[in-house]
């Protein structure tokens, strides 16, 4: 099968079909540097990486981008109010962004280009804009886009120019029609000289559209294959990224993906509603491969409602999971990672591949996941070494395209150091202790002792397996 992806602009399910045979070119709004990353942020993040994985496995080379605004109002009003420089403040949580990302297993991108290093191709589009009579100058440091002048505008939402909403800090008097949108800004009074840059206009900063339509053609080229952000970016940033790029005469995307919001109580979770949830005290209560399980385990147009319910279903089935590749591992040894890659499609259940070709059917897809887990789990039982393996190999090989192996970076290195792998360890040798003595007790046969010894750990939640090995202990609930 060919991968079907879901075009929010013809608003249908259509084969991706690459621009260039063999490579995939990406382009996803990534964050604005106001304020800390909380758990909504990261959904994009999440599902754009499922996606570069998948087509990474299929065999594609993605040239992946995701940009960083790092200049905007709210960045400017914010540190001000703070009373630091905006540069640092939007630096600040530049870093807090990538912390996230790295701690919940999204790769990184092939390059992640920031908004002030780009002024340059800002203004060879806007001077493009102006000279093709699709952009105007107003007051000093001004420019408008005028959306009258191209026939298409609209056309990524299907809306009519009569029927848009214009919301009232949009109508500058300095402005032909209240529509008209800021491709460059002058700076307002109060705001340090160094958020603004000299150009042939007048002294500005970027408009928010003008620097995703800049950065995406200097790194994928005038045409590319996918744009992709949240659902709420399609209007009117991705509607006004799309139109400066036609304007200009550039194709600019092929296909556009969004993905669905985050929820807490039915309401998308933002600042602004006072209901986000900053990644870093998420982390506190919940480890990074559950809350990456429940963020990416949700079909990426689907909404993801975030409550404990849901953090209780992504940690069993997590440990579900962990558990098997963990049993499996100590059963017949790991399957090196190199094997694990070298998976692709051709090797994979054919129902796991025809899931994710089926627009990132990822609810199939751990179907076929969660078959092969109870297959690993019986021929644990029945000893049959070789079909364990395979297990291993496969659930871990899938598990991978969603980020979720319990042996690949970074759970991998979560699992061998830090503050839980010393709990882990203090516990093993606690109850090692007490094996060795239940061991001791059947040995001399007696066994109101060793039952007594076993009960004991039961009633502390560990669970003693007995076989032929030897007994083994495991948390309960995470068979």
């Amino acid at each position: 099968m060919t991968l079907r992806l879901y075009d929010s602009a013809t608003r249908s399910v259509r084969p991706l079909e690459p621009l260039h045979p063999g490579k995939v070119g990406i382009y996803l709004c990534g964050a604005t540097v106001q304020g800390a990353p909380h758990v909504g942020h990261m959904r994009a993040s999440i599902a754009f990486d499922v996606l570069v994985r998948w087509l990474r496995r299929c065999g594609y080379e993605v040239t992946f981008i995701r940009n960083v605004t790092d200049i905007d109002d709210k960045i400017l009003a914010k540190s001000a109010e703070a009373g630091v420089a905006w540069w640092a403040w939007a630096y600040r949580f530049e870093q807090e962004f990538t912390a996230a990302y790295d701690a919940l297993g999204v790769l990184r991108p092939t390059y992640e280009p920031r908004a002030t290093g780009h002024v340059t191709e800002m203004v060879e589009l806007m001077e493009r804009l102006l000279a093709a009579g699709h952009a105007y100058r107003g007051e000093e440091g001004n420019v408008y886009f005028d959306v009258s002048s191209l026939p298409d505008y609209g056309s990524l939402t299907r809306q009519a120019l009569e029927n848009m909403t214009v919301a009232e800090d949009d109508a500058e008097p300095d402005k032909r029609d209240p529509h008209d949108f800021a491709v460059w800004k002058a700076p307002k009074p109060g705001e340090p000289e160094t958020a603004s840059w000299p150009t042939p206009f007048g002294r500005g900063r970027p408009g928010w559209h003008l620097e995703c339509s800049a950065m995406a053609r200097r790194y994928l080229g005038d045409t590319f294959d996918i744009h992709g952000g949240g659902i709420d970016l399609r209007f009117p940033h991705h509607e006004n990224e799309q139109a400066q790029s036609h304007a200009a005469g550039y194709g600019f995307a092929r296909h556009w993906v969004h993905n669905a919001w985050v929820t807490t109580g039915g309401e998308k979770m933002s600042k602004s509603l006072g209901n986000s949830l900053v990644v870093a005290n998420a982390l506190e209560r919940t480890s990074a491969p559950v809350l990456r399980f429940a963020l990416g385990t949700v079909h990426y147009r689907s909404t993801v409602e975030f409550s404990d319910v849901t953090i209780a279903e992504a940690t069993g089935s997590w440990e579900r999971f962990a558990g098997f590749v963990t049993r499996a591992v100590e059963r017949v040894g790991e399957v090196p990672a190199a094997e694990i890659a070298a998976k692709g499609p051709a090797e994979l259940p054919a129902a796991f591949v025809e899931a994710m070709d089926d627009d990132l059917n990822i609810s199939a897809a751990l179907a076929v996941v969660h078959e092969h887990l109870r297959a690993g789990n019986t021929a644990l039982a029945e000893q049959d070494d070789v079909a364990t393996r395979d297990a291993q190999l496969q659930v871990r090989a899938m598990l991978d395209v969603l980020g979720l192996d319990p042996l690949a970076e970074p759970w991998r290195t979560a699992a061998a150091g830090g503050a839980e792998s010393a709990e882990r360890e203090a516990l093993d040798a606690l109850v090692t202790a007490v094996l060795t003595e239940r061991v001791a007790a059947r040995k001399n046969k007696d066994w109101q002792r060793a039952d007594a010894l076993r009960d004991q750990l039961a009633e502390a939640g560990v669970v003693v397996e007995d076989g032929p090995d030897g007994a083994r202990w495991q948390l309960k609930g995470t068979n």
